[in-house]
């Protein structure tokens, strides 16, 4: 045990404690609108940033800013050997704005629209949501967000830690490995989480988008699942290329179109896992790990509960499917 590791250590249980909770997102599962769900997690951590929400995607929104407002948080207490790993978590929100750039950037270079078409003669470029405030733990966004075109973007990540994008409609998938790979080099005890989104990354590309992976995106993945998985056809083909830990991901999907279903089955096995590094018996960065992957999840059920209060529908199918 370290000693610069017991403060943020009962900091990070402590705001762990703070979570919503899965019996809760099911009451909120069932109510009937999304004002009466927002309403009801006043006082919840959540309730500082819902307060200003009126739509589902600002609602859904607010949720993940606030688990990025706890690790910046965090990150104030943990020593200077820390850093690393809360930037590695924090990478998703970075990757995030990243992609929300470059489709807004991608949009403004369109052709504008024909004159007397039914557009009015400028590009139909819709407003994106707000970046995400990294602060501190911002890798390269504060260089990346002055990009003003597609090909300025693409070179200035090329330049940073993210690395070489290749064609716009990868770079969501490559960013996503890149993080997954940033996630497993910081913290050991995340790796088997960064395995299992690495296979259902490579399912959902070839078997639901029926795409071939870039050359880019395979070395990328390579760390992870190896190489094998770039012919397969299909989840039985797909399962066989992996080891069987990695494989164990997709042990219950039957149908391509059911790997939401593993999405789900993933997130709370990475809660799981979270609280069993929270009940660590010594202070270090595991703890704090068990933490953030707590909040990331009770964040998701969140997410899950206010989508179907909007929908009115009485319950999450998302929920229903992990319970």
């Amino acid at each position: 045990m370290r000693a610069d590791w017991v403060a943020p250590s009962v900091r990070a249980r402590s705001m762990a404690q703070r979570r919503v909770g899965a019996g809760t997102c099911r009451n909120l599962a069932e109510l009937p609108d999304l004002p009466a769900a927002v309403e009801t997690l006043d006082g919840s951590l959540y309730a500082g940033e819902l307060s200003s929400a009126r739509t589902l995607d600002s609602a859904q929104q607010a949720t993940r800013t606030t688990v990025l407002w706890q690790l910046r948080v965090l990150a104030g207490w943990l020593p200077a050997g820390g850093t690393q790993l809360i930037r590695a978590a924090a990478a998703r929100f970075e990757a995030d704005n990243i992609v929300a750039l470059a489709a807004a950037l991608q949009a403004a270079a369109a052709p504008a629209t024909p004159a007397g078409a039914a557009g009015t003669g400028t590009p139909a470029v819709s407003s994106p949501a707000p970046a995400f405030d990294l602060g501190g733990l911002a890798t390269a966004w504060p260089r990346l967000r002055t990009a003003d075109s597609p090909e300025t973007l693409l070179a200035m990540l090329a330049s940073s830690p993210w690395g070489e994008a290749g064609q716009a409609p990868a770079l969501p998938d490559l960013l996503t490995a890149v993080w997954l790979r940033r996630l497993a080099a910081a913290a050991p005890a995340a790796r088997p989480w960064a395995v299992a989104g690495a296979v259902l990354l490579a399912a959902r590309l070839l078997l639901v988008d029926a795409a071939r992976p870039p050359e880019r995106l395979v070395s990328l993945l390579r760390p992870l699942i190896g190489t094998g998985w770039t012919e397969a056809g299909s989840l039985p083909e797909l399962t066989q290329t992996l080891s069987p830990a990695a494989g164990q991901v997709l042990a219950e999907v039957q149908e391509p179109q059911e790997l939401w279903q593993a999405e789900a089955r993933l997130a709370v096995r990475v809660e799981a896992d979270g609280f069993d590094l929270l009940r660590a018996g010594l202070p270090g960065p595991d703890v704090v790990l068990g933490a953030m992957a707590v909040l990331a999840v009770d964040a998701w059920r969140v997410r899950a509960a206010l989508a179907a209060a909007a929908a009115g529908t009485g319950r999450s199918e998302v929920l229903d499917a992990v319970a």
